[in-house]
């Protein structure tokens, strides 16, 4: 039952733990700060005193409160960033590095097809990254008061639910890269080249009145232009991101089953 699925898990505990612990100690190193930066209104002073369009391309406008805070240092920044990483390497080894070290075949030719193969690695690769965004949810929950954050409960579980959504596109376009060509090397590009470019089209619409079109095709806008921890889940951006990912892993799915990769 779920060969694929139990097998990735089975053989990326040890990742997932690294990971997690990555996740944890970023939030445990910057939450803990606020309220010596922030709370005392020494953060929004140093602000003041940075150039505007810095301080716009790095979505800094509110992290004198306990919310921006954690948005401007985790969920933005430190934690969108450990979740592409591993989002990328979990999706661009699946089906490409899978196929290029010859384990792909010989796990189809023990009776897997390619459309389970590539719906169960998909789901392996969603399931960490979902633990990833619940432990994320766990600690900055546990942080929250002692911290002085003030992070509503509702808000924090629909910016995880972002981050988690953003991490996952770089799976899904690392599934469908590799399974349509079958190298890793282009589906690890695939994967962090859609996070760097909606990254970069978000600092330039911030930047630029001219460009703010840009978000509509921003990935990290669709995640965290509304703000969810300090307004709430942005549903229309949670269904673009959710969409278009399991979008790429229907696309991935179709690619590897008509793709001849025994050469």
């Amino acid at each position: 039952m779920l060969p694929v699925f139990r097998r990735s898990l089975a053989d990326s505990w040890r990742s997932l733990a690294a990971w997690s612990l990555g996740v944890a100690a970023a939030l445990f190193l910057y939450l803990p700060l606020y309220p010596s930066m922030g709370g005392n209104g020494e953060m929004q002073q140093m602000i003041d005193t940075l150039p505007p369009e810095l301080v716009k391309t790095l979505g800094y406008e509110q992290i004198a409160s306990g919310p921006g805070y954690a948005q401007s240092t985790f969920f933005g920044l430190i934690g969108f960033l450990l979740l592409v990483i591993a989002a990328t390497s979990w999706g661009s080894s699946a089906i490409a590095g899978a196929e290029e070290t010859g384990r792909l075949e010989l796990t189809l030719a023990h009776g897997v097809g390619r459309v389970q193969y590539a719906i169960e690695s998909a789901s392996a690769a969603l399931v960490k990254l979902i633990w990833l965004g619940a432990l994320a949810t766990v600690i900055v929950l546990i942080l929250n008061e002692p911290s002085e954050l003030d992070i509503d409960a509702a808000h924090l579980v629909a910016a995880s639910a972002a981050l988690v959504g953003l991490a996952f596109l770089s799976t899904g376009f690392g599934l469908l890269v590799g399974a349509a060509t079958g190298r890793r090397i282009l589906a690890t590009a695939a994967g962090a080249g859609v996070a760097v470019i909606g990254y970069v089209f978000n600092a330039i619409a911030n930047q630029v009145d001219d460009a703010s079109w840009l978000r509509a095709i921003s990935p990290y806008s669709w995640a965290f232009h509304e703000s969810p921890l300090l307004n709430g889940a942005d549903w229309a951006g949670l269904g673009l991101l959710w969409g278009l990912g399991l979008l790429l892993v229907a696309s991935a799915t179709l690619a590897l089953s008509r793709r001849d990769i025994t050469g």
